[in-house]
């Protein structure tokens, strides 16, 4: 019998501490890599903000689960629970505590406005970064207040000290006053149970067998937010440290991870860039609550990652929208007279720096090709008359054939200059992606690519270049590390190309490599040290992904969804 593990405990100084909806958290991480002494009320609202800092009168310790945040330390305690997406509720006991503004300096431009409410007595932040108001009700005991309509430099904020409760809104103009929904017990066991809830339906395998799965679900959970901005349907944010932002792919395995549990939320994820789609067809690089970008694009890894997704709500929509995305890719990045596509910097690929790129900027992969492949697939399935599906799996079979005539040398896949025309070979991971085409592949060039990956693995899992390169580099983001898509993507195309163990290997790697470092953006290859932000929400959707696929192979996993 499986049995649910108790709620994870984690380290605030790694994962804030926030819940689903919201656009805030709790954290000390105020800037990429930038930590504080204390814990700050972090927004990321037109983007990543510390608006708050919350200071104990004593030295405490921190103590972060789900649904409670405690500071512990000079014979008390405070505690802190969500009673909504935008309401915390914060009770101390023989613990007082400070909350300042976290930018001391208001200009006419920038920093907090601090003022007591002479309509219900509650003081209220109202913030130039964030363009919202930070209300603090008292709800009992007594508080004194540092600041109130100071101009300038000055310390803002309310005092707290013996036995006192308040409630944190953020809000925009004005709204009526606060009004408890229960006693704080309530409302922090109500939070346990909807995680609860959400971890049961997208984990219902998990067991001591599957130790990260439940901190998994939290980093998941915890970085969604509601609709609100660009930001149209309910997101999964990368994190709610500074990479607070959707990117057009890395939606993809949040999507996949959701899929079986919670459908209606994985469609969302997949979606949302689809909701900014350009007139060329083209996805945005990122969407964040006050930001589109499209200067750069990402890989089309939509037609894969449909392959794992349930049927699609509006089947004719999702045509549409992938046929668009495919065709941008034939229409405005072939060069004249070649049937391969180029990304036109590692951007776009989503390996920025990696060393397939030193040579030229703009280039013909074989990964791109290989993911257009399978994305033309997805096409003629969809397709809704027999021609057009016929179509597509010409155009496929073309792609394809190219692809393994004019880049595969006999030995190994190699990248090709889009205005120059000349090949060459690397050693980055990225060269052995079409790993992910599977059956499609001859088996002498699977067998070739299999044979290389197992070069690329370290005891952790596949760096993503080689360990034996003069190029390779410990926190060289896409020039050595392990990172998750990756290995999703590795794993997949060798159980698919007739390579179970070897897959079996990657995923079980990979999984030990989250219990052992968390969620990381990226490990060490060499070390397993967690790199980067450390909170990344597709590095827990891999986890969660490779260890149901694992359960399920294994035949412990319960039915789910």
């Amino acid at each position: 019998m499986t049995v649910a593990a108790p709620g994870p405990v984690f380290s605030l100084w790694e994962i804030p501490f926030s819940r689903r909806g919201s656009w805030f958290g709790f954290s000390p991480v105020v800037a990429e890599k930038t930590y504080a002494r204390e814990v700050h009320l972090v927004s990321h609202q037109t983007g990543m903000h510390p608006i708050l800092k919350l200071v104990p009168d004593a030295e405490t310790a921190v103590t972060a689960t789900p649904h409670l945040l405690t500071w512990s330390g000079g014979g008390g305690r405070i505690d802190l629970a969500y009673e909504s997406a935008d309401t915390v509720r914060v009770r101390g006991r023989g613990l007082g505590l400070r909350l300042l503004a976290a930018d001391p300096v208001l200009t006419p431009f920038s920093g907090p406005y601090f003022y007591q409410d002479p309509v219900d007595g509650s003081y209220v932040f109202t913030v130039y970064q964030t363009g919202r108001r930070y209300r603090i009700t008292l709800l009992g005991g007594e508080a004194g207040h540092l600041g109130a309509q100071a101009p300038g430099a000055a310390e803002r904020g309310v005092v707290l000290r013996g036995e006192w409760e308040i409630a944190i809104e953020e809000y925009e103009t004005a709204r009526a006053p606060y009004t408890s929904t229960g006693p704080f017990e309530q409302v922090a066991e109500a939070v346990r149970t909807e995680f609860d809830a959400f971890t049961a339906a997208v984990a219902p395998w998990r067991s001591d067998r599957t130790p990260a799965a439940g901190l998994a679900a939290y980093v998941v959970w915890s970085a969604t937010v509601r609709p609100a901005g660009f930001v149209t349907r309910p997101a999964v944010l990368m994190s709610k440290h500074w990479m607070d932002k959707v990117w057009s792919w890395d939606h993809c395995f949040n999507a996949i991870a959701l899929s079986r549990g919670l459908p209606e939320l994985a469609w969302d994820q997949f979606r949302l860039p689809f909701d900014h789609q350009d007139a060329a067809g083209a996805l945005p690089d990122s969407v964040a609550h006050s930001e589109i970008l499209y200067n750069f694009v990402k890989p089309p890894v939509h037609g894969w990652a449909l392959r794992r997704l349930p049927p699609a709500p509006d089947p004719a929509g999702t045509y549409r929208s992938l046929e668009r995305w495919t065709a941008f890719w034939l229409d405005a990045r072939r060069t004249p007279g070649r049937e391969l596509p180029h990304y036109q910097h590692g951007n776009d690929s989503g390996w920025d720096n990696a060393t397939t790129f030193d040579p030229e900027r703009v280039v013909e992969t074989a990964d791109l090709a290989a993911f257009l492949v399978l994305q033309m697939r997805e096409l003629a399935r969809l397709a809704p008359d027999p021609g057009a599906s016929a179509r597509w799996t010409g155009q496929a079979d073309r792609m394809r054939d190219a692809l393994l005539s004019e880049l595969w040398d006999g030995e190994r896949f190699v990248a090709r200059g889009a205005h120059s025309g000349r090949t060459w070979a690397g050693s980055s991971l990225l060269d052995l992606i079409p790993i992910v085409l599977g059956e499609e592949l001859p088996r002498p060039v699977r067998a070739a690519l299999a044979s290389r990956i197992e070069r690329h693995l370290t005891a952790f899992g596949p760096a993503t270049e080689l360990p034996a390169s003069e190029h390779y580099q410990d926190d060289g983001y896409w020039r050595g590390p392990i990172w998750a898509p990756s290995t999703v993507l590795i794993e997949d195309g060798l159980r698919r190309s007739g390579y179970p163990e070897l897959a079996d290997d990657v995923g079980a790697r990979f999984r030990a490599l989250c219990e052992k470092s968390g969620f990381a953006e990226n490990f060490d290859a060499r070390t397993g040290e967690g790199l980067r932000d450390r909170a990344y929400t597709w590095t827990a959707s891999a986890y969660l992904i490779l260890a149901a696929d694992h359960e399920r192979r294994t035949g412990r996993a319960p039915g789910d969804g």
